[in-house]
């Protein structure tokens, strides 16, 4: 969420700011509010001022034996007022706080101009695309003849874009996961297990609410949501606190599975398990000062590369223009896997700095100082990685002219097996 005071000072150059979104986000409106709050506020003090002013004459005027009544009278008359502009402050609040809530986050000076995805930036690569002597099949294709996904039987227990994994398809899975963990708190990173249900609270803090709610699955009577990504349980970690700077940058990584509706995404790479309703990932969270955050942007980008370069995987990173970025994020990079049957790259996980958007939200505040004013802290977070899609590029980047697939070396120990056939 943007600060109200930043806002109400720099009006004009955050409007520009968000010029690179693409799209007009009535900020006269918040104007008109702030101003009515504004003037309400100052009402509401010169009232108080003289509700006090008066509350200190009366006990004189008793003590010379004078009449209060009208003193009195002025001061009930001057309570009743205050009290109605204090439900005026709050109502006014109340509004100012909603609409705040739909304002996305001000790009960052490094994100570029552009309409849509075919506008991001391509900053590097890793290994060329996989090439094939033969014709290569897709991972749906590949694990529906090796019998590791089950495709029908999903739908048939839940519906479309939901699916078993099966013997050495579950193993996989299961492998990938272990292994990114282990790579992952080697290189200084906590691991938690978050709960995969959720309260609307949490989903404000990280942003999912209330823009995002037709791509939530919501528990039907409750206050609770299925987890879209474990960004939302490990953000809200320490939502409410205000943390000891020394201590800053915390790094957690955790694996959830995550619920996605997925509204609007009809024909989107729905084939296979590129986009599904539910899907395993690894995520990598940072708190961090305001001066060191995108240092350790830049940081957290490097450790989930380098899940792919273990793998051996062909990926490259991209800079998201300010028409493609996310509604929380101040500057993302994508990093995409190459998938042959796509015949091109393919997102693995976005990598974003949020700066203070997401602890405002969810109130997390740090101190370098006992007697220092606490500041938001910055929020970064990125997959690392999206698990179901590493598995699909593993099958698609490794399979072998016969159908079956070579397990990458980086994960031959946890599966035991050198090929899957």
């Amino acid at each position: 969420m943007l600060d109200q005071k930043e806002l109400r000072n720099n009006l004009e150059q955050i409007k520009e700011k968000l010029k690179k979104r693409g799209e007009d986000y009535n900020l006269e409106y918040f104007k008109k509010l702030d101003s009515e709050y504004l003037e309400e506020l100052k009402k509401l003090e010169e009232k108080k001022m003289n509700h006090n002013s008066l509350t200190k004459e009366v006990p004189i005027l008793k003590s010379k034996g004078e009449d209060a009544n009208d003193l009195l009278r002025k001061m009930k008359e001057l309570s009743d007022n205050i009290t109605t502009i204090e439900t005026n402050v709050k109502e006014l609040e109340s509004k100012i706080k909603d609409f705040l809530l739909t304002i996305p986050n001000t790009p960052s000076e490094k994100v570029p101009f552009g309409e849509d995805e075919a506008h991001n930036i391509e900053i590097r690569k890793f290994k060329e695309p996989t090439t094939f002597n033969f014709e290569p099949m897709a991972h749906d294709v590949l694990a529906t003849k090796l019998n590791i996904l089950d495709f029908e039987r999903g739908a048939k227990v839940t519906g479309s874009r939901f699916t078993f994994y099966r013997g050495l398809g579950a193993k996989l899975e299961r492998s990938l996961i272990s292994f990114m963990l282990d790579i992952h708190t080697n290189n200084g990173y906590t691991e938690l297990m978050p709960p995969v249900i959720i309260n609307s609270n949490s989903m404000i803090g990280t942003g999912q609410l209330p823009k995002f709610e037709e791509d939530m699955f919501k528990i039907s009577e409750t206050d609770y949501y299925m987890s879209p990504t474990a960004e939302v349980p490990i953000t809200n970690f320490h939502k409410n606190e205000i943390l000891d700077g020394s201590t800053l940058p915390i790094k957690y990584c955790a694996y959830s599975p995550c619920f996605r509706a997925e509204a609007g995404s009809a024909g989107r790479d729905t084939k296979g398990i590129i986009r599904q309703h539910q899907f395993n990932k690894i995520e990598l969270v940072k708190f961090t000062s305001v001066e060191d955050s995108y240092t350790e942007l830049e940081s957290l980008l490097l450790d989930a590369e380098n899940i792919l370069k273990l793998l051996e995987l062909p990926y490259r990173v991209v800079i998201l223009c300010g028409g493609d970025i996310g509604f929380t994020s101040a500057l993302t990079y994508d990093i995409e896997v190459w998938m042959p049957s796509y015949g091109r790259y393919v997102e693995i996980s976005s990598c974003s700095n949020f700066e203070s958007f997401q602890a405002r939200r969810a109130n997390i505040r740090y101190k370098n100082n006992p007697k220092d004013k606490a500041k938001y802290v910055h929020t970064i977070n990125g997959s690392g990685l999206a698990v179901g899609r590493l598995f699909a590029s593993i099958l698609e980047n490794y399979q072998q002219e016969d159908g079956s697939i070579k397990i990458p070396k980086a994960i031959e120990k946890y599966m035991g097996i050198s090929i899957i056939k």
